[in-house]
């Protein structure tokens, strides 16, 4: 068995990929929070931008800790439609789950099902990402860990989304993401711990491309799209200040209202007098 190496780079991956979970949750549930003040398409819109923060920030913490993945004997490519299939069925299956809470009416099932959705996707996505591995050598998994890394998963996307129901402060936020972002850390280490390779050596050149090549980029990316989103849900008003302000300016019109009411009869009246003058 060849060994391997889940840090290559020291703690650089594991603090950074932790950091881009918890930066996908904060956002995915904050914008949940703006989808349950909304209503029609706002709700809708508000979902989208959830489902996509999540999925593209536990996507991106995955790949970004494989970035330290190595294993002794061997090269390590990927490929590059299985990875793409991956963000994509993370972003669609945490979509599903995000809209179920979103639109139920029954918050009990919709958190199960949304739950249960949510969590079956990410554990899909780390086995798709990991589907996508081309090395010299056979990968084999241990059952158990495999089970017990999906009920992670499940159970953290379920909190996750318990929280996007029921926490509204920003402070509890933060803490409910810095949770979550642990509980997916803790999935991606414990579907890693179940991974066992045996290498083969072989002269040929490996198929797909290098995480230097194809995943760093991207994630770069995707973590770039996740500060600018962050900086638009934290300057977008929510639907209680746009309230307030729209209350605020109702005042102002009023009085100005009022008095052209009141300069009518008078005009009125002083044309009565003229005409009764003359």
């Amino acid at each position: 068995m060849g060994h391997l190496d889940h840090a290559a780079f020291g703690l650089l991956t594991p603090v950074l990929s932790y950091a881009m979970a918890v930066i996908g949750a904060a956002l995915g549930l904050r914008c949940t929070v703006r989808a349950l003040d909304a209503s029609g398409p706002s709700r809708r819109n508000w979902l989208i931008t959830a489902a996509s923060a999540i999925g593209t920030g536990i996507w991106t913490m995955h790949f970004v800790a494989m970035l330290g993945f190595a294993v002794r004997g061997t090269d390590i490519r990927y490929n590059v439609p299985l990875t793409i299939l991956s963000l994509l069925v993370a972003m669609l299956v945490v979509g599903a789950g995000v809209f179920c809470v979103g639109f139920g009416r029954d918050r009990a099932r919709s958190l199960l099902v949304g739950g249960l959705t949510t969590g079956v996707g990410v554990a899909s996505m780390h086995y798709l990402g990991m589907a996508a591995l081309r090395l010299h050598g056979t990968v084999h998994y241990d059952p158990l860990l495999i089970v017990l890394s999906v009920v992670i998963a499940v159970v953290a996307a379920t909190a996750a989304l318990w929280a996007a129901l029921n926490i509204k402060s920003p402070v509890a936020v933060a803490v409910a993401s810095l949770v979550m972002g642990a509980a997916v850390s803790s999935m991606h280490y414990t579907g890693m711990l179940a991974v066992s390779v045996r290498v083969e050596p072989s002269g040929t050149q490996l198929p797909g491309a290098t995480a230097m090549q194809f995943i760093f980029p991207l994630a770069v990316g995707l973590g770039s799209y996740l500060f600018v989103t962050s900086a638009f849900v934290a300057l977008s008003p929510t639907a209680r200040e746009r309230a307030a302000y729209t209350s605020a300016e109702r005042p102002t019109e009023a009085p100005a209202a009022e008095s052209l009411a009141s300069t009518e009869p008078a005009a009125s009246t002083t044309g009565t007098a003229t005409s009764a003058t003359a």
